[in-house]
């Protein structure tokens, strides 16, 4: 992964996606392994929270998707996906992204119809996104290993398994592990 130093220089100190020069940080795009991009505040804030999407502020897209650097490109599909709005399917259908860094992008489950689409509930039904904390509220012994993870026990930041709705993975006194969701309760 490219330090935080790479990243300013890669970008020029400017968000990589709109342009703002402004409460910049690296971004780790989820579901890859060692991608970032140096973004804003704004950008995060809404890529981090669908419901605060401003569709008006992701024109920038048209600009930013076509990006030489994979991780910028991932971002721009997935946010195109995400947007409620017409102009994001004439961007799609222009965007050139290879097919493994599409398979990357597809791996959040954006693009995907909602029939289709895997959703992660917790014991009582509530539906899991990624970066969540949750509780286990169960103790369960990890495979491969002596180790057992204590009821009551919080795991934060989970990432979710995009091919199975009842696995999660998540950090537990230091080691990453799988849990199945019927254990844990969204914090």
């Amino acid at each position: 992964m490219l330090s935080e130093k790479e990243l300013q220089q890669r970008s020029n100190s400017k968000c990589e996606l709109c342009g703002n020069e402004e409460n910049l940080a690296v971004y780790n795009v989820p579901e890859t392994n060692d991608l970032a991009i140096y973004a804003c505040s704004t950008c995060i804030e809404q890529m981090d929270d669908s419901d605060k999407i401003d569709s008006n502020h992701w024109r920038c897209l048209n600009d930013s998707m076509w990006s030489e650097h994979n991780a910028v490109k991932i971002m721009a599909w997935r946010m195109l996906n995400r947007i409620e709005a017409d102009w994001t399917q004439d961007l799609l259908g222009m965007m050139y992204i290879e097919d493994d860094i599409l398979e990357l992008a597809k791996a959040a489950g954006d693009g995907v119809s909602d029939e289709n689409k895997i959703v992660h509930r917790d014991v009582n039904g509530v539906v899991l996104e990624h970066g969540d904390s949750v509780v286990l509220i169960k103790d369960l012994k990890v495979k491969g290993s002596s180790m057992v993870a204590k009821q009551g026990t919080a795991v934060r930041n989970i990432r979710l398994d995009h091919e199975n709705a009842e696995y999660i993975e998540g950090k537990v006194d230091g080691q990453q592990i799988v849990i199945i969701t019927q254990y844990v309760k969204k914090i």
